[in-house]
């Protein structure tokens, strides 16, 4: 096995495991000696990986997700697109959101992460024959959008920003 694979395999082992994973356990798995574990760990730590050394092995800590507040406008014709919009850009839509002037903050967890996680939701609407949260404020309300980098919501803005969803200057 080659040492660039060994390590992308090392990144797996350590995202997989519940548990820190020893050294010594991952040189028998990979059949390379334990000082070269410790080579791979450095040059991954190098490489920008989150690895930690405990006394009970190494263990992987990935960031954080990074999240934005999208306040967007659409028709109800264009859920399933605005949604399209933030998901073909890389974003989770984690929920929706308005706040209305009487009931304050009305907020449902939708965690949408593809085409086919948007589908389900717009066919779950229109099966149901419920109106969306944002019947109650004229069209407008919120998404929170996770991702994994600002680049992507950056993508996510500009995309929304394109299609004359996203409100902005508020």
């Amino acid at each position: 096995m080659k040492k660039q694979q060994r390590q992308e395999d090392i990144v797996k082992t350590l995202r997989s495991s519940r548990e820190p994973v020893s050294g010594t356990t991952l040189s028998e798995i990979f059949q390379v000696s334990r000082q070269s574990i410790v080579q791979d760990i450095a040059l991954l730590k190098a490489a920008n990986y989150n690895i930690i050394s405990t006394n009970k092995g190494y263990i992987i800590v990935d960031p954080a997700p990074k999240e934005k507040i999208f306040k967007v406008y659409h028709s109800h014709e264009e859920i399933g697109d605005e949604l399209y919009t933030i998901v073909d850009a890389g974003g989770v839509v984690k929920d929706v959101f308005i706040i209305h002037d009487i009931y304050g903050k009305i907020q449902v967890d939708l965690f949408l992460a593809t085409r086919e996680d948007v589908d389900a939701f717009v066919a779950g609407l229109k099966e149901k024959k419920t109106s969306p949260l944002m019947k109650l404020t004229n069209k407008y309300h919120y998404h929170t959008v996770e991702a994994e980098a600002d680049s992507i919501l950056r993508a996510v803005e500009k995309s929304l920003h394109e299609k004359g969803y996203l409100i902005t200057g508020e």
